[in-house]
């Protein structure tokens, strides 16, 4: 999970991380947690637990921190906004498009 915090960081985002994943580690995080003190653990192991709560929290800082630009266009090219709305608006050409001109020479 600690790459995971790198990655946000640098992307300044969590757009790409899905809830079902945050509460699959929530749990799993929230069980370790649970036996590693119940039951008599070795000490690093609990220290171990502690180092993953505090990567969970810092993963829930970021997820607080980033929040989700329903703008932002994903892999699949599409964004969260309502784009039913915005039909009748005209495309205008993307900035690398050549002039009319320049496109027959290719």
């Amino acid at each position: 999970m600690t790459p995971q915090l790198f990655i946000n960081y640098k992307m300044k985002s969590v757009a790409h991380l899905p809830w079902r994943m945050l509460t699959y580690k929530a749990l799993n995080t929230f069980i370790d947690d649970l036996f590693a003190f119940v039951i008599k653990m070795p000490m690093m192991y609990r220290i171990g637990c502690l180092r993953d709560d505090v990567v969970f929290f810092i993963y829930l800082y970021q997820r607080w921190i980033y929040r989700v630009d329903p703008n932002r266009v994903n892999e699949y090219g599409t964004s969260g906004l309502d784009h039913t709305q915005n039909n009748t608006a005209e495309t205008t050409p993307a900035v690398t498009d050549k002039p009319e001109g320049e496109k027959k020479n290719d």
